[in-house]
């Protein structure tokens, strides 16, 4: 029988910060230890777990596949491990907590989260703000939230800590839209709206002409629009309606949709950091237990 061993539990935490900033250097500056002696914890803990867990090159720190399976499990274990300290210390939370998210992933994934939270919490006053995810970004610098959930590209900058991942679809009333003569019409937010841009991208890159048919900032009126016929969408899969049609035949592919949570510069206080440790378990367990298609039918 093979030997058990017990996981260090600051040299998991240490590893969620470097995973967080992508930096040894910033890690250490967050948990107030030198470079060196945050890549021998994480060097400690990858032998514990027998499983290399960063790539490491002068620049870059990057989740290796290992550990990217162990990010929601090392979430997990401190969380139980803060709820625990925190019981027995008879903690109680208060303050103001400002979180803004997109609309469509507001509307499907966090309702539950919050509500629980609310109600483990009640001495935190929590104001949520739905927003397109250029207009979230402002407001952070403008140090008008705490922490923001924000879609991002797959491949673009390393903003924030990734939280999310899906597959985006073609959305429609009629499985022949993408096959009608003319520019393809297109229902979207308006810009600087992340979907707008990654659909008009695809298309064009793949000599496909568009035409915007409808925008609306709001979900539900881009789903009425859809449910028109007034022409076809970019959503999450989670998000395409029973009553519409996922189009698969002669549009381009999309990339997956990814979501991160960025926090505000400076220290964060206690209510936020508790909030922010809190979507991020609650989303890991419903990543292991996605929702059925068509749950965020407006």
């Amino acid at each position: 029988m093979p030997r058990l061993t017990n996981l260090d539990l600051d040299l998991v935490r240490t590893f969620l910060v470097v995973s967080e900033q992508r930096s040894f250097t910033r890690a250490g500056g967050r948990l107030g230890r030198s470079q060196s002696a945050i890549s021998l914890q994480v060097r400690r803990l990858e032998e514990q777990l027998g499983q290399s867990l960063l790539s490491r090159d002068p620049r870059h720190v990057v989740l290796t596949e290992q550990g990217e399976a162990f990010l929601p499990q090392a979430r997990r274990l401190l969380r139980l491990n803060d709820e625990i300290l925190a019981g027995l210390a008879a903690d109680d939370v208060e303050g103001e907590v400002r979180l803004g998210a997109p609309e469509d992933f507001a509307t499907l994934h966090l309702p539950t989260v919050l509500g629980a939270f609310a109600r483990s919490h009640p001495k935190v006053a929590l104001t949520v703000t739905c927003d397109l995810t250029l207009n979230l970004l402002d407001r952070l610098r403008e140090g008008a939230l705490d922490m923001a959930l924000v879609k991002r590209e797959p491949l673009g900058p390393d903003l924030g800590v990734r939280v999310w991942r899906e597959p985006l679809v073609w959305v429609g009333l009629d499985r022949d839209l993408p096959q009608r003569e003319g520019p393809v019409p297109l229902i979207a937010a308006p810009s600087p709206c992340v979907y707008r841009r990654r659909a008009i991208a695809a298309l064009e890159g793949d000599g496909r002409s568009w035409r915007a048919t409808y925008t609306s900032p709001s979900l539900a009126g881009q789903l009425a629009a859809l449910r028109g016929g007034l022409g076809l969408s970019v959503l999450p899969r989670e998000m395409a309606p029973d009553d519409l049609t996922i189009l698969t035949e002669g549009l381009p592919r999309l990339e997956d949709a990814e979501i991160a949570l960025i926090k505000a510069r400076g220290a964060a206080p206690p209510a936020a950091e508790r909030l922010a440790d809190y979507i991020l378990s609650a989303l890991d367990r419903q990543r292991l237990e996605p929702l059925p298609r068509g749950t965020g039918q407006a």
